[in-house]
Parts: structure tokens; C-alpha cells; sequence
């Protein structure tokens, strides 16, 4: 079990005190996240076409691996919700970032495409115990309330600049080396940073936050129970589903869209890669306006306007001024579902089984992640690129309402 925290440290003001160890651990993790995300998940599409020549195969087939790696952190995140929970995340996301590593070198060995998904298979577990959902399980057993969403988000928008840094990085290292050697300049990178910070400055509080005492396995279960029978909650796995596979649909299909309208492929690879940038600017509006509304229906509004737009584009994206307003209306609301999650279940569900609870959440929200946009090119097959901006925009909509359902019920 990780060591925690002198008693002294836990008040209900936790996270006031500017020496208080919380904020170390976000600062280690700003950085870790952006490593973490920058050498595991973002070199795959720098690296797709040169794998798949080195190993005389298609982008199609290993494109597969990266679903392969996604089904699995899926598969691992309530297993690891329930470990964050009991033992807190040290001893896991360095075990993780560890793994990682190595099996960024493995994946530098391969020389057949079994050889690839079984790397990938092992590399979703990875990332499922060392990346931004354990990340946020810890930072939610270290704050309050008042003081959680500036946490989460000091540490997601420096993670946000990940592919920003780490893609252009990697083409050029592969561009000099080759993939292999690139896989193991990123494997010694992220061991050399990740493991020492989490294995040195990641610990469990002594108690979760509102508790004097760490709760017992019979206290977690009672409240994941209760969670998973509050109607509230599949409301929200609803709404967060819906927006998992709108988002993951837009970021696959709206370069192609785009081009599809006739506008250049420069424009439009530009165009879409406003939506990162917008996500830190709507994470920031989002911190900002709950704290005038509720922040259920700051969240709606934002899934509202999202829907507004997706199905607003087949009619305006004809001109470069109306694809450009299009993409940036959507695109405020594209990383506001990883603030809103951890505010929305512990502000309803507590503290002291966060993880599980999250990971129950995640589960289904990764799955649509990985499903989605393999069934928008069926769907765009059948109906062209209009009929799949009209389903985001329907999932927008979906999630919208989820959001808002049952919002004003007591907690159980």
C-alpha cells in the first residue's frame, strides 16, 4: 500500500496551503500525462504507414492494433478503479509507466503483425494504470471540492500540448532513425521521467476527502452499490457514451469531410486541428462558468451547441468562414467531458470509491470510443458524410439530455 500522509494533512479545506503535497502531485503529473500520452498513444499514427510497410501489410490491419490496445484499457479499467481505491496509485502507475516502457521497446522488436496486437494488447493495460483516468483517481482523493476542477485542469490543459509536442517530434525522429529506433529513444524518454515521478511523489492521503479515517472494502462496495443503482448514474454513462463516440467520430471523419467539400487538404487538416487547441479553451470556460450556473447545465449547453453545429456543417461548411465557425463551436465542447466526469460523480458519489465507480463509468465510454467511427464509415458509406454529422449531432444531443436527467435528485 502506498505510503500516505501524516493525519494533520486532511481537512476539509484540503488543497488551501501552498506547500500542501496535492499540488505536487498534480505538477508531477502535468508532466507524466503529457509524456505519458506524447510516447504511448500519439506515435501510433506518426508511425502507422512505416510500420505497415516494414511489416508488408496494410494501414487498415494495423490500425487494429491501436483498437486492440483501446478494447483492453477498457477491459482493465474497473480492475484498476478498484486497486486506485484501496491502495492508491503509487505503486500502480509506476508498475504502469515501468510496463509501458518496456513495451514501447518490445513493440521496437516486432517483425509480424500477431507479434504487434499481442504489444498492443499489453500496452492498453499499460496506459490504463498510468494514464489521465488513474491520474484523475488520485487527484480526486487528494482535493475538496472547491479546489478538484483547478487541479484536473492544470493538469489536462499541460497535457493537452502532448501531440502538439510529441507528434512532430516523432516524425522527425523517425525521419532521421527509422520507427524502431524512434520507439526506443521515446521508451528511454518516458522511463527516465515517468517512473521516478510516480514512484517519488505519487501517494495515497491518509484519508479520502470529507473522512477522518480511510474507509473499509465493506464502506467502498456499499457505495459503488449505491452508484450503480442511482438512475442518475446510467444517465450519466449515457450522456458520456453518446459524447465519447460523437467526439472520437468528428476527430476520424471531419478531414474527410472537408476535402469532401472541395476545400484543400492543407485547410482541412488545419481545420481539425483546431479541435485541440479549442478543448483547452472550452476547459477553461467550463472552470469559469460553474461557478455562476450549475454545472450540469453549463455542461448541456455546451453538448447542446456541439449538436447545433455538427448538424450546421453540410449546410455551411461550402465556404472556409462557415467550416471554420462550424468546427469551432464544436470544437469548444471537445475536452470538456474529462473535466466534467470526475466533478459530476465525486460532487454526487464521494471520495472513497471514486475509481471504480469511474472505471464502471469508463468502461462502456472507451468502447464507444474504439467502436464509433469504424460504424460512421459504414454509415458514411451508405449516406455520405451529411447522414454521419447528423448522427453526431443526434449523439450530441443525446448526451445533452443524459446530462441534465435526474440532475436535481437527492444522492443516494
Amino acid at each position: 500500500m502506498d505510503t500516505t500522509t501524516p493525519p494533520a494533512a486532511t481537512t476539509t479545506g484540503r488543497g488551501r496551503r501552498a506547500g500542501y503535497h496535492g499540488w505536487r502531485i498534480v505538477a508531477a503529473f502535468a508532466v507524466t500525462q503529457t509524456i505519458g500520452y506524447g510516447c504511448l498513444y500519439y506515435p501510433f499514427a506518426v508511425l502507422l504507414q512505416p510500420i505497415a510497410t516494414d511489416l508488408h501489410t496494410g494501414p487498415a490491419a494495423v490500425t487494429g492494433a491501436l483498437t486492440t490496445a483501446i478494447l483492453a484499457w477498457a477491459a482493465a479499467a474497473i480492475p484498476v478503479g478498484r486497486w486506485l481505491d484501496r491502495h492508491g496509485g503509487r505503486a500502480l502507475m509506476t508498475l504502469g509507466s515501468a510496463t509501458g516502457a518496456l513495451l514501447l521497446v518490445a513493440w521496437s522488436r516486432v517483425e509480424a503483425l500477431w507479434q504487434l496486437y499481442a504489444v498492443f494488447a499489453a500496452l492498453g493495460g499499460a496506459m490504463a494504470m498510468a494514464l489521465y483516468d488513474a491520474a484523475t483517481a488520485v487527484i480526486v482523493a487528494w482535493f475538496d471540492t472547491d479546489r478538484r476542477p483547478r487541479a484536473v485542469l492544470a493538469m489536462i490543459v499541460v497535457a493537452g500540448f502532448a501531440s502538439t509536442i510529441f507528434m512532430p517530434l516523432t516524425g522527425l525522429l523517425e525521419h532521421r532513425h527509422g520507427w524502431r529506433t524512434t520507439l526506443l529513444v521515446l521508451a528511454a524518454l518516458y522511463a527516465a521521467i515517468a517512473v521516478p515521478l510516480h514512484a517519488a511523489v505519487v501517494r495515497a492521503p491518509a484519508s479520502p476527502v470529507g473522512h477522518t479515517a480511510r474507509p473499509s472494502v465493506a464502506q467502498r462496495t456499499a457505495a459503488v452499490r449505491a452508484a450503480r443503482r442511482d438512475g442518475r448514474f446510467w444517465w450519466l454513462t449515457l450522456a458520456f457514451v453518446a459524447h465519447s463516440a460523437a467526439m472520437s467520430t468528428m476527430t476520424v471523419h471531419l478531414v474527410g469531410f472537408l476535402v469532401g467539400r472541395g476545400h484543400p487538404a492543407t485547410f482541412a487538416a488545419t481545420a481539425a486541428g483546431l479541435l485541440g487547441v479549442l478543448s483547452v479553451t472550452g476547459r477553461l470556460l467550463l472552470t469559469g462558468a460553474r461557478r455562476r450556473m450549475p454545472l450540469a447545465a453549463v455542461v448541456a449547453a455546451v453538448f447542446g451547441v456541439q449538436a447545433v453545429a455538427a448538424a450546421a456543417l453540410p449546410f455551411i461548411a461550402g465556404s472556409r468562414a462557415g467550416a471554420a465557425a462550424g468546427v469551432i463551436a464544436f470544437g469548444i465542447g471537445f475536452g470538456v467531458a474529462s473535466l466534467a466526469s470526475p466533478a459530476l460523480l465525486a460532487d454526487r458519489y464521494g471520495t472513497i470509491a471514486y475509481a471504480t465507480i469511474a472505471g464502471t463509468l469508463s468502461t462502456p465510454v472507451t468502447l464507444a470510443k474504439a467502436g464509433a467511427p469504424l460504424a460512421a464509415a459504414g454509415l458514411t458509406t451508405l449516406t455520405g458524410y451529411p447522414g454521419t454529422l447528423y448522427a453526431i449531432a443526434a449523439a450530441c444531443a443525446l448526451a445533452a439530455v443524459g446530462i441534465l436527467a435526474r440532475a436535481a435528485t437527492p444522492p443516494p
